[in-house]
């Protein structure tokens, strides 16, 4: 098999404007309020309940139609989107793509598969929790961002798949407010990016201690695959991806480097994947989640195992990169927050291209030819 000349990597690129963000005394609080004080909001409900006060409370979603959750006049700050389905399409997690718009923008925000956003990118369900994202029994996709808007917001669902969905429950959560938020609020943005394959430099290798790869250097994040681009003022908050193995061995060798407002070589060099995701040694023998990090899905190091993992920067705030010689399949969202108008997305994969597939590659335990 010829030789595959793009290094594999996660990177995330921020470019964001000089200066120091004003006090926002008067935005949004952190989702925890303060429960001695009084709220300054009005709570808020949409939901998919019956109109006629029965139980039919769902929506469906024909095939090629797009369902709006929410549409609503700000001020006010969305605090919880909690939706389960019913929906019979193998994959459909994948199909489904959930969209927000801020203010009337004519781009989204927010674009995505739904089980991506909710860290479910492998396109099937699991049950897992941290502080901002949670998937509980049975199939119940919730999510605690705080997402302000001055103007309005636009939330929809569409269905790329080729099968109905029969039903689609949906509570959405928000805090009207009787005051305008202050005019440097940022905005919540959330990108989907994947690669598949996510080709590595070479197949020429045994295992990840091999010289060739072990001394292969990598100080400027040329040819790495990118979580997410932003231009502006803001901050990333964090990511989930998940990984399906094309190659046998430990997928995570690559080290977390930060590039920050355009550098050329990273202020800040970590020391390999799972240590960026908070795990350490392979994430060992099996999954964990914790408030802010974690991999709820641990696979073996083999060709076919899949993997997820999650880290949220509330500690503080930072964009990052990372880089490795391999050629498994990476799904991610990155999640930050920051001021409009954003930079175009990429486009997104056509619903069968987002399908987890093993890819010939080469390299160890892959066949070179997929079944």
């Amino acid at each position: 098999m010829k030789h595959l000349f793009s290094v594999l990597a996660v990177v995330l690129v921020l470019v964001f404007a000089q200066g120091r963000p004003k006090a926002q005394a008067q935005g949004p609080a952190h989702w925890q309020a303060d429960l001695t004080q009084p709220q300054p909001y009005v709570l808020k409900r949409v939901s998919s309940a019956d109109p006629t006060g029965g139980n039919a409370d769902f929506r469906s979603i024909e095939p090629g139609a797009t369902l709006t959750v929410f549409d609503v006049d700000g001020p006010a700050v969305l605090t919880h989107l909690w939706f389960t389905l019913y929906d019979p399409e193998p994959y459909h997690l994948k199909k489904l793509v959930l969209r927000m718009y801020w203010d009337g923008e004519a781009t989204p925000s927010v674009e995505t598969p739904l089980g991506d956003f909710f860290g479910l990118g492998l396109g099937d369900y699991h049950v897992w929790e941290s502080e901002l994202l949670s998937v509980a029994n049975e199939r119940a996709l919730n999510c605690f961002f705080l997402m302000p808007f001055q103007k309005h917001a636009r939330l929809t669902v569409t269905n790329e798949g080729k099968q109905k969905v029969s039903s689609f429950y949906f509570n959405l959560d928000y805090r009207a407010l009787a005051k305008p938020l202050p005019a440097d609020t940022l905005y919540f943005h959330a990108q989907f990016r994947q690669a598949q394959p996510n080709l590595g430099w070479t197949n020429k290798w045994e295992s990840n201690g091999d010289p060739l790869v072990e001394d292969k250097k990598n100080l400027d994040g040329e040819g790495n695959y990118v979580w997410m681009e932003a231009k502006g003022r803001g901050q990333f908050v964090g990511v989930t991806m998940s990984v399906l193995q094309n190659q046998d061995g430990w997928w995570g060798e690559g080290d977390d480097m930060f590039f920050i407002d355009g550098e050329s070589r990273p202020s800040i060099n970590g020391t390999g994947s799972e240590d960026y995701f908070l795990g350490a040694f392979d994430f060992g023998r099996s999954a964990f989640s914790y408030r802010l990090y974690g991999a709820p899905v641990k696979g073996e190091e083999r060709a076919g195992s899949r993997s997820s993992v999650y880290r949220f920067h509330l500690d503080s705030p930072v964009p990052f990169t990372k880089s490795n010689h391999r050629s498994d399949n990476y799904y991610s969202v990155a999640y930050w927050y920051q001021s409009e108008p954003h930079a175009t997305f990429p486009p997104l994969a056509p619903a069968e291209a987002r399908i987890p597939k093993l890819q010939p590659v080469g390299g160890p335990g892959n066949a070179g030819a997929v079944r």
